[in-house]
C-alpha cells in the first residue's frame, strides 16, 4: 500500500510540475514581427523653434518606420507628418552664427540660410556638386563650405563666391618636352645649317618663347594628393588655414569573402567583407594649407612624448629584438577655437596612447596638453576612436579645451587652461560620464552619467567651471534626453527592465513632472507579466563583484536548473534597469522562468558601464576574466539558489558564442550544455579594429591568440554542444564555424549539433530563423538538464 501511494505521489507530483511549468509564451510568440509588441518611438529630435517634437514611429503597422510630430500646443496629438513636410525640415547638423539667430546648413547638397527672427528659409546656392558642411567664420558676413575636396567661401551680402584652396586628385601632371632622336636631331641641326630663314625664323621662336616665360605671371599653387585620399577638411575661423588629413591605403590589405548560396541570380555570389586582424594599416597624415603663403606642410608628429614607447607585453617575448621607433599615429581634424587656435587629439595606431596637442598652424609643430597611456588599450565613454576625438572642443573664452579621460579609472569631463597649463576635472567618482555639450550661453554643461547606479542614467546640468550636478530627470531607468534648442524642455525616451521605450516630455527643471506623450504597447504584449530582473552582485574567486541580473521562478515551478546568458558585443552592458537591446532574449528568459529555470544574465569582465579596470579586464586573454566569472555566477546559483550542479546551461551570441565555447570546452565540470549562437573560434580570423586592441596582433602577440580562441581547446568539450551560424555573416565569418567543426570531426566529438542558416547575417533578420534558431536552444536545455 505503501508503494502504491509512493507511486501515486510520485506521478501527481510530476503532473502537477508539468502543468506548473506551463506558460502562456512560447518560442513562436516572443520570436515572431517585433511588431507583435507595439510600436516605441526613436529618433527624437526638436524643431528649430522649440515648439514641435520630432520621432520616428510606426502606429499603423506599415512596413517601415515614419516620421511623427507632437506639437507642444497641444501634446494629446501624435500626426504623421506629410512627406513635403519632411523634406522641408531644417536639418540639425549646420552651424548657427554667434548670436544663433541664423543657422547656415545644406540639403541635398544645396547651401540654404535659415532666419529664426523672420522664420524664413533662403536658398544661398546650388551649384551642380554637393555643397558640405558650411559654417560661419569669425567674419559672420562669409560663410565656407566644401566642394569637390576644396574649401570655398560665400559673401551673404554681395553674393561672390570664392576658391581658397586648390586641390586635386592624382599626380602633378610632368612637362613633357619633345625629345628627338638622334637620326631627327642631326636631321634639324643640319637643316638649320643649311637654311639662314629658317635659322633665323627658329631663332625668333626661341626668343619669344623664354619672353613668355620670362614675364608670364606665377602659376596658381595646386596641391595634389597623388595615391592619398582626403578627408577631414577643416578652415580656421580667420580664414587663414586649412587643415586636412591624407590617407594613404595599405597596398598589404587583403579583404575576405563571404559566399552567399540564396544570391537572387540563382548563382553563388561573394561578399567582399573585411581583411582580417593583423592586416597592414593605412597611414594617415595631418596637412596644413597655409593660405596666405599658397603653401602645403604636414604636421610634425615625431616629438610627441612617448612616441617610440614598447607596450608592457614585449617582455613575454625575450628572445625578439624590438625596434625601438616613431609608433604611427592616427591624427584627428582641427579643433578651432574661435580666436583660430587649433587643436587636436591623436592616437596611436597600437591604441595605447592619446594625446591631446596644441597645433602650431605656421609650422606644423605639436605642444602636448595631455597624454593618456593605457597599457590595455585607450576606450571608454567620450574618449573617441580614430579621427574623431569624442567629446573635445573649445570654452567660448579661448582659454579652455575640454575632453573626457579615464585617468583615474572612470571617464570623467576635464578642462584645460592653454595659458597656464593648469588642467581640472569637472567630475569625479566611481562613475562615468556620457555626451556632455555646452548649453547656448555657454554657462552650463548638460550630461548625461550613470551617478546614482552603475545601471541607471540620468541627466544633469552642472556649472560650466564644474560644481554640484543638477539632476534634472528623476524616472528610474534610463533617460535618452533630447534638449529642446531653446533649452526650456526635455524630450525624453525612457524605459524600465521590463518596459520598453516610450516618449515624455519635462520642463527643464529639477521640480518638474515628466508627462507621457506615447503608449505603444500592444494590447497582446501587456497581457503578460513581464518580469523586473533583480539586480544582484556575486563575488568573483578574485574578490570582484560581479554584476547580473537574476530571474528566478516561483517556489512551485522551479526545477533546480539554470541558464546562464552572456550578452555579446564584449564591450556592452546588459545587466541595468532600461529596456534591453537583447529584447528578445529578455523574453526568452521569462518563458525559461515559466518553465521553473533560474537565468542569470552577467556583466561579466570586459562589459560597459563599471570604468576603465573593468572594461579591460580580458586584456590579452580573452576567455580569462570573462569567463571565470561564469563560472562564478554558476557556484553562486549553487550556492545561494539550491541549483543542482548537474543541470547548468549556458547561451550567448557573438562574443557570448565565443564565452560558450570556451566554458564548454575549458569548464566542462560546470556546464552540462551550451548554444553558441554566430561566435568566434579564431581571434586571428576576426575584425582589426576590435581585435588588436584586446589581443595586440597575432603576428606580435602569438601567445595571446592562443589562449582566447576556442579551436585550441575543443579536444575538453564533454557537454551538450549547439552551434548555430548565419552562412552571410559579414561580421564573424561562416568560415570560423566551418574551421571549428572540422577540428571536432578529427577530435572524434559526437556530442555536437550545428545549425546553419542560409539567409542570415551577424543579425538575424527573419522571424522563422530566430524561431527556429530558439526552438533548438530551449530543446536542448530541456533535454540535457532537465530530468
Amino acid at each position: 500500500m505503501k508503494k502504491i501511494c509512493l507511486l501515486f505521489l510520485v506521478v501527481f507530483g510530476t503532473i502537477v510540475s508539468t502543468f506548473a511549468q506551463k506558460s502562456v509564451l512560447s518560442v513562436e510568440k516572443i520570436m515572431q514581427d517585433p511588431s507583435w509588441m507595439g510600436t516605441f518611438p526613436s529618433d527624437v529630435h526638436w524643431s528649430a523653434d522649440s515648439k514641435t517634437i520630432y520621432f520616428n514611429y510606426n502606429p499603423e503597422n506599415n512596413p517601415t518606420d515614419s516620421l511623427y510630430k507632437i506639437q507642444l500646443s497641444d501634446t494629446e496629438k501624435i500626426i504623421k507628418v506629410p512627406a513635403k513636410e519632411a523634406l522641408g525640415l531644417i536639418p540639425s547638423s549646420g552651424d548657427f552664427n554667434e548670436a544663433q539667430d541664423l543657422k547656415v546648413y545644406t540639403r541635398n547638397g544645396i547651401l540654404f540660410l535659415y532666419d529664426f527672427n523672420e522664420h524664413q528659409e533662403q536658398q544661398l546656392l546650388e551649384l551642380g556638386d554637393r555643397i558640405s558642411q558650411p559654417e560661419f567664420l569669425a567674419d559672420e558676413a562669409v560663410i565656407a563650405f566644401q566642394l569637390s575636396n576644396n574649401m570655398f567661401t560665400y559673401h551673404l551680402a554681395s553674393g561672390e563666391i570664392k576658391k581658397l584652396t586648390h586641390i586635386k586628385d592624382g599626380e602633378k601632371p610632368a612637362k613633357k618636352e619633345a625629345q628627338l632622336s638622334e637620326k631627327d636631331n642631326w636631321l634639324k641641326s643640319e637643316n638649320l645649317d643649311l637654311l639662314q630663314v629658317i635659322h633665323e625664323r627658329e631663332t625668333k621662336k626661341e626668343k619669344r618663347k623664354a619672353y613668355r616665360e620670362a614675364t608670364k605671371e606665377a602659376e596658381k599653387f595646386t596641391f595634389y594628393t597623388e595615391e592619398k585620399r582626403l578627408a577631414n577638411l577643416k578652415i580656421s575661423p580667420d580664414a587663414k588655414f586649412v587643415t586636412f588629413n591624407l590617407i594613404t591605403p595599405s597596398k598589404e590589405r587583403k579583404n575576405t569573402f563571404v559566399p552567399d548560396y540564396t544570391d537572387v541570380t540563382g548563382y553563388t555570389s561573394d561578399l567582399d567583407t573585411r581583411p582580417k586582424v593583423g592586416d597592414e594599416a593605412s597611414k594617415v597624415e595631418m596637412a596644413i594649407y597655409n593660405l596666405e603663403k599658397d603653401t602645403v606642410y604636414y604636421v610634425q608628429t615625431d616629438q610627441l612624448p612617448g612616441i617610440k614607447d614598447l607596450p608592457d607585453y614585449v617582455k613575454d617575448y625575450p628572445e625578439r629584438k624590438w625596434k625601438e621607433e616613431n609608433r604611427p599615429v592616427i591624427t584627428s581634424g582641427a579643433y578651432f577655437s574661435q580666436n583660430s587656435q587649433a587643436m587636436v587629439n591623436i592616437r596611436s595606431t597600437d591604441n595605447k596612447d592619446r594625446w591631446i596637442a596644441l597645433l602650431d598652424l605656421e609650422d606644423g609643430t605639436l605642444k602636448t596638453l595631455d597624454r593618456q597611456r593605457d597599457e590595455a588599450w585607450i576606450a571608454g565613454p567620450g574618449i573617441g576612436y580614430s579621427f574623431g576625438g569624442g567629446t573635445l572642443g573649445w570654452l567660448p573664452d579661448g582659454e579652455h579645451i575640454y575632453f573626457q579621460s579615464e585617468a583615474t579609472g572612470y571617464s570623467h569631463l576635464y578642462l584645460y587652461n592653454v595659458k597656464n597649463n593648469k588642467k581640472k576635472a569637472l567630475t569625479k567618482g566611481a562613475f562615468e560620464v556620457f555626451s556632455p555639450s555646452l548649453s547656448r550661453d555657454g554657462k552650463h554643461w548638460y550630461l548625461s552619467s550613470s551617478a546614482i547606479h552603475p545601471g541607471e542614467r540620468h541627466f544633469y546640468r552642472m556649472p560650466v567651471m564644474g560644481g554640484k550636478m543638477e539632476k534634472l530627470s528623476s524616472m528610474e531607468g534610463n533617460n535618452k534626453v533630447s534638449l529642446s534648442p531653446d533649452e526650456k524642455h526635455l524630450a525624453i525616451l525612457h524605459s524600465y527592465s521590463n518596459q520598453p521605450w516610450e516618449l515624455y516630455l519635462k520642463q527643464n527643471s529639477d521640480k518638474a513632472k515628466a508627462v507621457q506623450l506615447t503608449s505603444g504597447q500592444s494590447e497582446a504584449f501587456k497581457a503578460y507579466d513581464w518580469k523586473d530582473p533583480e539586480l544582484i552582485h556575486f563575488e568573483a574567486q578574485d574578490g570582484a563583484k560581479v554584476p547580473a541580473r537574476l530571474y528566478t521562478p516561483a517556489p512551485s515551478t522551479a526545477n533546480g536548473a539554470a541558464v546562464i546568458f552572456v550578452h555579446g558585443a564584449g564591450y556592452l552592458q546588459n545587466a541595468h534597469k532600461w529596456w534591453s537591446s537583447y529584447f528578445r532574449e529578455y523574453m526568452f528568459h521569462n518563458l525559461l522562468t515559466d518553465l521553473g529555470y533560474t537565468v542569470l544574465d552577467i556583466d561579466y569582465r570586459g562589459s560597459a558601464g563599471y570604468g576603465r579596470d573593468w572594461r579591460t579586464g580580458i586584456y590579452r586573454h580573452m576567455g580569462g576574466k570573462d569567463l571565470s566569472d561564469q563560472v562564478d555566477g554558476a557556484q553562486y546559483l549553487i550556492d545561494e539558489l539550491d541549483i543542482d550542479s548537474e543541470k547548468i546551461g549556458i547561451y550567448g551570441g557573438s562574443y557570448g558564442g565565443f564565452i560558450t565555447l570556451m566554458a564548454l570546452f575549458n569548464e566542462a565540470d560546470t556546464f552540462t550544455s551550451g548554444a553558441a549562437l554566430r561566435s568566434v573560434t579564431d581571434w586571428a580570423h576576426y575584425n582589426h579594429g576590435y581585435t588588436s586592441n584586446i589581443l595586440n596582433e597575432p603576428f606580435n602577440d602569438p601567445i595571446a591568440y592562443r589562449r582566447s580562441s576556442p579551436i585550441y581547446f575543443a579536444e575538453g568539450l564533454e557537454g551538450n554542444l549547439l552551434i548555430a551560424h548565419g552562412m552571410i555573416d559579414v561580421n564573424v565569418h561562416f568560415q570560423d564555424v566551418v574551421r571549428l567543426s572540422q577540428r571536432l570531426i578529427e577530435l572524434g566529438k559526437d556530442n555536437w549539433e550545428m545549425a546553419v542558416y542560409p539567409v542570415e547575417d551577424h543579425g538575424f533578420v527573419e522571424p522563422s530563423s530566430w524561431t527556429d534558431e530558439y526552438k533548438r536552444i530551449l530543446k536542448l536545455f530541456n533535454e540535457t538538464l532537465l530530468d
